[in-house]
């Protein structure tokens, strides 16, 4: 399974989110905001992982003539 250039990019800017929550953790407000993203960057990666595996392998059906 490839993956593509927009799921990479979110995984990188899930962790770079994460790791910026952490940094943060001081602040509450930033460390909250930082970590909502990550977790939405997260959720839509594997949205989109789990969707892109349900429609592999199936093609649309082609009509034929009898």
């Amino acid at each position: 399974m490839r993956l593509k250039i927009i799921q990479i990019v979110a995984a990188l800017a899930a962790a770079v989110a994460f790791l910026l929550a952490f940094m943060a953790a001081g602040v509450v407000f930033v460390s909250t905001l930082f970590m909502a993203a990550g977790l939405a960057a997260v959720a839509w990666l594997a949205w989109s992982l789990i969707r892109q595996v349900g429609t592999r392998g199936r093609k649309p059906a082609r009509l034929t003539r009898p």
